[in-house]
């Protein structure tokens, strides 16, 4: 900050006031009893004002010219002293009063005091001056106050003190604030006019004087500051705040109110404030360091990180010492002041380590980089001179001297370039090696070349920015400011005190270099910054040069896919030895649309078939008939056939079906109908076709069936005479009534209508439905016996599981009859029992046959020896259509052989003798009885079934069937691998209901523990320690297990029976329940061994172990027997 004297003025006696015109053109100032008013702009006396007979004190201005107080008469308030200066708040609401006393009073529009502030010093410290701060951007009203304590502080309205006193070493006679607040000056017994900071750092001198400065003012929204004294001097001055600032790349630091730094990220726009809280004279960045000059020390900060982003700076050193310099550079461990003609550099400890002194004044000086402590600098004198200094060596390097000034420099990235700007506004680039100058351009004030193109420069100057390109002419374009740096497509331009990136696309210059063909210069330009317009006319350009290297980077960036390809495949082909630039250019203009050109080339190089397939791919069939030069049928069938696959491929699946309709091809005309669900087209293709032409009137039918129109299907089959498809598509469809009409017609079908018919509806359980349906075609007796029919089916067909499942879903519909009909309950019942047992043998003898019939047994040697003991014990007399009495001994004796149960195994093999044994049997079974013979004769103990009721080992031939030979207790067989399960039946007693039983079971009353006592006796040779069981004791054996004691030798079985209290003593995870619907009893059993889980299936009741059942549910995704789903609810 400096202070420029405008003019001056004295008056006869001492200025006592001084106020502006609001519009700033004239001031009045009071002197003795006079006021005098001048022009502001040259000091000219305007006119003095009389009228006053004694001195007068105060002038001011009013606002808008006019003074219209709300009351009619002036209210007057006493004061407890002499006030001696007043100011009003922004919003004229309230009145701050400075005392002679040292306090002050804070008072509302109506004179009532609100607050009363008292300053330290009382009586001897007098309020001499005070003023609010006019900004409108403070949140609060802030009272500046000077008194002859020599102190100035800040009050807010509420009388709260802001920060600390600050002492001034002289007694203030004025205080004003600038227009915005941002300063505030202060005169007064030191003689002078004193700059401050809003928060009251002192900046600097405005003016010195030769007597006391009773007022100073501030031109309104300007920097001129007027001062009146003591002796009658008036001075106007103007106070010139100078740029300070540094640049370094993308980082500029400039200073800000005077005392704070901020540093901004030009490309991130990000900024950071460090607060001096001093006045700030010089600032110096370079790469990761920041240096500060204050009045009396230098601060060095720097980086956190090395990141490139990071904003986030630290002091690294402070030199306390004053210095004194015109320019201030700082390095990586050092800092350069320039002194006129002196440079010297010092450490961040503030030691000089070198000093240089140049023949004229210092310039300009800059920073060119270099390893820490060896930086370089570029450095321009008054005389011309340009030299380069390494901050390590005390020897200059003179780089060129030319007849004018150096205003300012930069050397090119490469550092083989120079360009100066003179004080001629001159432009010179210079040749660093050889001294030449390359060329020169007028009307410049800066220039920089740009960081990452060697070529290129721009300078500034006139209002214009101009950028220069190699020797091309100049690209220009309006710009205000000064260039101070050029990154890329970015130019940073300082313009008054702020600095700003421009983004400046290269397109102009990069348009020169594609004039002369130049692609990869041209390249490197555009990667500056370019639109992708230009990048797409760069990559043109190239692959018409047929520069593919960069028309292949071009196109990268614009991300054009086709032309890579291209690009790809020609690269390709001159790997391959292709030569051809013809028919390289050829494809690059069919890629460009240039089709006829291409076609020119393609013939000039010999490949007229690939101007066929351009324009035939183009749909240019016009142009094609002049390539085929001939009228031939088939080329021009061949021709329409490229036509429709053209516009297939091109999503003009319409066009093309008429195309292979005219061409013959109805089947593919059919494929495009089907995929795209034409149902019109294809009934209109299938009318117009032959009833000879099977092929297209079949894939006719099959995609009209598809897309859900039957009856269009169905005339279709009629048209081709397939009455067999005809009632398929009836079945599929359930369009049960025709196929019921056509069965009538065609006898020979109805197996094909009614097997499926019936299969459908008990598989989605609607008995009572076919029934009626049925009834309504006249097949009575067929209503009842569609389930028997599929389950003869199933059995004729081997499909033994199938059966197994239709007989017991028989088995339920015949116990949902017998419940819903009590006329037909015993007949019902009986079929239930009937159905159930052959669903069990049917369910048992699919494993036996699937061993019998496929190499691969999926069952193990005891599951098969147990289901085929199982299907002996089991078949009646009448053997049930479909199981083999071979297959079951020839199991078993197979099994038992291979288990050890020779016996069982013996009576297999004798009893298969009585048989008719197939041939495929003959040999296996004959080699087997004659092996057996070889065996001993009996079976092994590990294999014999053990009754779990009686504890009975039972023979494996058991003339009583799958029952105790002791107790006749029937047996509990696993529905998988058919061992004996460790279940007993239990029956309730008269009287108990189920849900009686459920609900005692469910109560699981605890046993009682088993008491033993002891006694001893003792005589003369022994002692004897005896336990006695008390008839208390004995009462703590399972009443349940006491229930089935049984007496061998009984003829007849013995149901156990349990009452309320063994029910009571039983635990519910011991006990399954066949929760059978009425009119069947539920079924309980008693597991013996609870340690070993069970699961039955709450559909079919079948028991399983319940490793098996899961293992199963996760293999079939249902029950094994009834099909029941896993998420299936409840039966």
């Amino acid at each position: 900050m400096r202070a420029v004297l405008t003019w001056r003025d004295k008056a006869e006696h001492c200025i006592n006031d001084i106020a502006f015109k609001p519009d700033g053109t004239q001031l009045i100032l009071a002197a003795g009893n006079r006021l005098l008013v001048y022009d502001t702009s040259d000091g000219t006396l305007l006119q003095p004002l009389k009228g006053h007979k004694d001195t007068v004190y105060c002038v001011a201005y009013a606002k808008d010219g006019l003074w219209s107080p709300e009351q009619k008469s002036i209210s007057k308030h006493k004061s407890s002293s002499k006030i001696i200066c007043c100011s009003w708040t922004n919003d004229g609401q309230y009145l701050a009063l400075g005392m002679f006393n040292g306090i002050i009073s804070i008072r509302n529009k109506n004179g009532e005091e609100k607050v009363k502030i008292e300053r330290p010093g009382g009586s001897l410290s007098p309020v001499w001056s005070i003023c609010w701060n006019p900004s409108r951007e403070e949140h609060n009203d802030i009272l500046a106050v000077a008194d002859w304590g020599q102190k100035l502080s800040f009050y807010q309205l509420s009388g709260k003190q802001i920060g600390k006193d600050r002492v001034l070493n002289f007694d203030p006679c004025c205080i004003s604030y600038f227009t915005k607040g941002e300063y505030i000056l202060l005169g007064g017994s030191d003689k002078q006019v004193s700059l401050f900071t809003k928060d009251g750092v002192r900046l600097g001198t405005v003016g010195e004087q030769n007597s006391w400065v009773w007022t100073c003012r501030v031109k309104p929204d300007s920097n001129y500051v007027v001062v009146g004294c003591q002796d009658g001097t008036i001075s106007f001055y103007q106070l010139i705040f100078s740029t300070v600032h540094g640049l370094y790349k993308d980082r500029y630091a400039y200073r800000d109110s005077m005392t704070d730094v901020i540093v901004q990220h030009l490309i991130t726009e990000q900024k950071v404030r460090m607060k001096c809280k001093e006045l700030v004279k010089k600032i110096a960045i370079y790469r990761n360091r920041l240096a500060i000059q204050l009045p009396e020390k230098i601060l060095i900060y720097e980086l956190y990180s090395e990141d490139s982003s990071d904003m986030h700076y630290r002091v690294k050193e402070r030199i306390v010492k004053k210095f004194e310099c015109n320019l201030l550079v700082v390095c990586a461990n050092h800092i350069i002041l320039c002194q006129e003609k002196r440079l010297q550099c010092l450490s961040f400890s503030g030691v000089k380590e070198r000093e240089w002194q140049m023949e004229s004044l210092i310039r300009y000086i800059k920073v060119i980089g270099g390893p820490p402590g060896r930086e370089g600098l570029l450095v321009g004198l008054k005389n011309g001179q340009i030299l380069k200094i390494f901050v390590d060596n005390l020897f200059a390097i003179i780089l060129l001297k030319q007849a004018t000034a150096v205003r300012c420099l930069d050397m090119s990235a490469s550092r083989k370039k120079l360009a100066v700007v003179d004080e001629n506004d001159t432009c010179l680039v210079y040749d660093i090696d050889t001294k030449e100058l390359l060329f020169q351009e007028p009307n410049a004030n800066s220039v920089a070349w740009n960081t990452q193109c060697e070529d290129m420069l721009c300078f500034s100057g006139g209002g214009y920015l101009n950028i220069k390109a190699s020797t091309f002419p100049v690209h220009r374009q309006k710009l205000q400011g000064f260039v101070v740096g050029y990154n890329g497509s970015k130019i940073f331009c300082l313009h008054v005190f702020s600095i700003s990136a421009v983004e400046v696309p290269q397109s102009a210059p990069m348009y020169q270099y594609l004039d002369r063909k130049m692609f990869k210069e041209a390249y490197q330009i555009a990667c500056l910054g370019v639109t992708d317009t230009d990048w797409h006319e760069l990559a043109m350009e190239a692959l018409e040069g047929l520069d593919f290297e960069t028309a292949k980077k071009a196109f990268i960036r614009v991300r054009d896919l086709r032309y890579l390809e291209l690009i790809s495949s020609i690269e390709e082909r001159k790997k391959r030895g292709e030569t051809n630039k013809d028919l390289f250019l050829a494809d690059v203009f069919s890629y460009q649309g240039k089709f006829h050109e291409a076609a020119k080339l393609y013939k000039r190089s010999g490949h007229e078939n690939l101007a066929l397939e351009m324009y035939t791919d183009l749909r240019m069939f016009e142009y094609v008939k002049d390539f085929l030069g001939s009228g031939d049928p088939k080329e021009i069938k061949m021709l329409i056939t490229k036509q429709a696959d053209w516009a297939r491929n091109i999503k003009e699946p319409k066009a093309a079906v008429e195309m292979y309709i005219s061409a013959g091809e109805h089947v593919k005309a059919i494929e495009i109908c089907g995929h795209h669900g034409w149902v019109d087209m294809l009934i209109d293709i299938a009318r117009k076709l032959d009833k000879a032409e099977r092929e297209p009137l079949l894939l006719c039918a099959t995609y009209l069936k598809k897309l859900d129109s039957p009856d269009y299907a169905a005339e279709t089959y009629l048209k081709m005479g397939d009455l067999k498809s005809l009632v398929q598509l009836h079945v599929e469809t359930q369009r049960w009534d025709e196929a019921f009409a056509l069965g009538e017609k065609h006898p020979e079908f109805k197996d094909d209508i009614y097997v499926p018919y019936a299969q459908w509806l008990a598989e989605n359980d609607r008995f009572e439905e076919a029934q009626q349906a049925f009834h309504k075609a006249g097949r009575q007796r067929e209503a009842v016996q569609v389930l028997e029919q599929l389950t003869d089916n199933a059995v004729a067909e081997s499909r033994f599981n199938d059966a197994a499942y239709y007989y017991w879903m028989l088995s339920m519909q015949c116990l949902d009859i017998a419940q819903a009909d009590p006329a037909q309950k015993d007949v019902m019942l009986g079929k239930f029992h009937h159905f159930q047992r052959l669903a069990e043998l049917y369910h048992a003898y699919h494993a036996i046959h699937r061993h019998t019939e496929d190499p691969f047994s999926v069952h193990g040697p005891e599951t098969l020896f147990n289901i085929s003991r199982f299907l002996l014990h089991s078949l009646p007399k009448d053997t049930p259509s479909g199981i083999s009495k071979v297959k079951i001994l020839f199991t078993l004796a197979k099994q038992s052989k291979a288990l050890g149960a020779y016996r069982l195994a013996r009576h297999a093999y004798d009893k298969l003798q009585g048989l008719y044994i197939p041939a495929r049997f003959q040999k296996s079974i004959e080699l087997g009885t004659l092996t057996i013979r070889a065996k001993p004769f009996h079976d092994s103990e590990e294999l014999v079934p053990l009754c779990y009721r009686c504890s009975t080992n039972n023979p494996l031939l058991n003339n009583l069937g799958n029952v105790c030979i002791n107790c006749r207790q029937p047996f509990v067989f696993s529905a998988s691998s058919y061992d004996v399960l460790h279940l007993v039946e239990f029956c309730l007693e008269e009287g108990i209901t189920d849900e009686e039983a459920i609900s005692l079971i469910d109560l699981e009353a605890p046993r009682p523990k088993r008491e033993d006592r002891q006694r001893e006796t003792i005589n003369n040779s022994s002692q004897i320690l005896q336990l006695v069981e008390t008839k208390d004791s004995m009462g703590d054996e399972d009443p349940f297990t006491a229930k089935l004691s049984f007496e061998q030798g009984g003829s007849e079985f013995v149901p156990v029976m349990v009452s309320r209290l063994v029910l009571r003593s039983m635990s519910r995870r011991d006990v399954i329940i066949k929760r059978w619907p009425p009119p069947l009893r539920w079924q309980y059993f008693r597991s013996l061994l609870p340690d070993a889980s069970i699961t039955m299936c709450p559909s079919c009741f079948q028991m399983f172990h319940s490793e098996d059942y899961e293992l199963l549910v996760l293999q079939h995704g249902c029950c094994p027997y009834c099909r029941r789903r896993k998420d299936d609810p409840g039966p």
